[in-house]
């Protein structure tokens, strides 16, 4: 049988491998990478240890930002990264918070054969994000197959939504927009939001860090508990 377009394309990838079906961690596989990965210094108070720990899973509910803004760091120290299941990312967004494009691959429709393209894609990148919509079509019991691959293989497995049993949940609260004045001049300029964060182990204690997402510049910023001038907040 031929092996479907969608894995198919992946073989072109240094350091995939197509998976037809996903199976049990190999023993006699190379070890995995030891370590984590950086991320930009106004996300730290959210990881434990302030990195992203190789061989976890993070989900993330309420902002495409923020894990964009997860990948910025890494992928700017050499890392790659792959997005699966998101048609709609913007590379612009990406870029300005700080991706570097050329070490991000895009899946933008992974289709019927999602598990066996994530699956190629732990193998061979060290951060792999999944989609929403293609991570709430993965059953449990395949997700924590996936899960073992990512600890086996030393990724990091991103997701927008909900995951079964993942190590770390963050979520994005209290948005608002700031920029206009009271007198409705000037342009929306920053967001400031909250991200709450608790998991396991290290984890289980629940965090909650202000952010600017984005911040002045595009980029991800420690939020500010006062600003130069008096802003009109917007919802959004």
């Amino acid at each position: 049988m031929a092996v479907p377009e969608a894995v198919a394309g992946l073989a072109a990838i240094p350091g995939v491998r197509a998976a037809a079906q996903l199976g049990e961690p190999n023993p006699d596989a190379a070890s995995a990478p030891a370590g984590s990965l950086p991320v930009t210094p106004a996300l730290t108070g959210l990881l434990p240890g302030g990195d992203l720990r190789r061989g976890t899973t993070t989900s993330v509910s309420g902002s495409i930002a923020l894990v964009l803004a997860l990948l910025a760091e890494a992928t700017r120290e050499g890392s790659w990264a792959a997005v699966a299941g998101m048609p709609d990312l913007g590379v612009v967004a990406a870029a300005e918070l700080g991706v570097d494009l050329d070490r991000l691959a895009l899946v933008p429709e992974p289709g019927a054969e999602v598990v066996a393209v994530v699956s190629a894609l732990i193998d061979g990148f060290d951060l792999v994000v999944l989609g929403g919509a293609a991570a709430r079509g993965i059953q449990p019991q395949v997700a924590r197959r996936l899960a073992g691959r990512v600890r086996n293989r030393g990724a990091v497995l991103l997701t927008t939504g909900m995951w079964p049993g993942a190590d770390l949940e963050l979520r994005v609260l209290k948005r608002r927009w700031r920029g206009a004045t009271d007198d409705g001049f000037g342009h929306l300029e920053f967001r400031d939001v909250v991200v709450t964060s608790r998991g396991r182990g290290a984890a289980a204690r629940p965090q909650a860090v202000a952010l600017q997402l984005p911040g002045l510049g595009g980029a991800v910023a420690a939020g500010q508990t006062s600003v130069g001038r008096r802003f009109t907040e917007v919802a959004g």
